[in-house]
């Protein structure tokens, strides 16, 4: 419990390092979503009260966390509201996202939920949707999103066998970097995160935390989950907040779930394991200005 540069392939969208951490506490929750929207919110809406009342003043779902289904993510995707309120029939994740983050009176990161609506407004073509992740301050106030860059598209050793996001999945175009009151917080889900590149350039236009909501197959998560989220923290000297998925969805959908907090030095605060969980942990901000003061590698880089 807690106590109380624009690349080559994508333009970057940031807010440029500003504070160093301010001390706080994060959660993160590991669902079994299913197929349905009702059922996931009501099982989500518990766990994220549950990390409010272990201190968690920041809480990140795991991607999908609404709707996870073999079918895709269509069926589920609403409008995108950029402003004002999100309506209970046509848009209940989003509300459910601004109605909790004021109840509980905590920032809430939305995972990964289908919308059908670019940032732009604009209509993403049937059968695709977008794959975002909603930041909303305590007052439900939205205040960053940022769409899956990178699709698993991808053959995998499981009852699944074949994954290809990019059949209901329309990709991203930027990075994003926003700003909470404690930090700046890199926004990532889930694929992204084997592609360093993507984290370096978080880090240099100054996140000091990364969040990864995940929904890691059993396979590929037991090869490479835990690997991977010490890598991105330990090379960009940032805290690492991942939400997984973590049990059985369906005959072909297993996932791996092992939620996890990792420090700069790349040292685990607090990890789960199997099934729903709810994890927290203090950020330091004095550990995050130690170890970039002993290995000082953004400002080290020649490349």
């Amino acid at each position: 419990m807690c106590k109380s540069k624009e690349s080559l392939k994508y333009q970057l969208l940031y807010q440029r390092r500003g504070n160093v951490v301010k001390n706080f506490c994060v959660g993160a929750v590991q669902m079994i979503s299913g197929e349905h929207v009702t059922d996931n919110l009501t099982a989500a809406h518990t766990l994220v009260r549950r990390a409010q009342n272990m201190g968690a003043q920041f809480v990140l779902l795991p991607e999908n966390f609404a709707h996870l289904s073999d079918q895709g993510s269509y069926i589920a995707a609403e409008p995108f509201v950029a402003t004002g309120d999100a309506h209970p029939n046509t848009q209940p994740i989003q509300h459910a996202l601004q109605s909790w983050s004021r109840e509980l009176g905590i920032w809430i990161a939305s995972g990964a939920i289908p919308l059908n609506k670019r940032p732009d407004g604009t209509s993403v073509p049937y059968p695709r949707t977008r794959s975002a992740c909603l930041l909303y301050d305590d007052m439900g106030v939205l205040q960053s999103r940022y769409d899956k860059l990178h699709l698993f598209d991808v053959d995998v050793a499981d009852a699944a066998g074949r994954y290809r996001e990019s059949a209901s999945i329309e990709p991203g175009e930027e990075a994003r970097v926003a700003k909470i009151p404690w930090a700046q917080l890199g926004l990532s889900i889930c694929f992204d995160l084997r592609f360093p590149e993507l984290y370096r350039q978080l880090a240099v236009a100054g996140a000091e935390v990364l969040i990864v909501p995940a929904a890691f197959t059993h396979t590929t998560g037991q090869a490479h989950w835990k690997t991977l989220l010490q890598a991105r923290a330990i090379e960009n000297g940032c805290f690492v907040i991942a939400a997984n998925q973590g049990g059985q969805h369906s005959e072909k959908r297993r996932t791996w779930g092992h939620s996890v907090i990792i420090d700069p030095w790349g040292d685990v605060l607090a990890e789960a394991g199997d099934g729903e969980a709810v994890i927290v942990a203090n950020l330091s901000g004095d550990k995050l200005k130690k170890v970039r003061q002993r290995m000082p590698l953004l400002n080290m880089r020649r490349l």
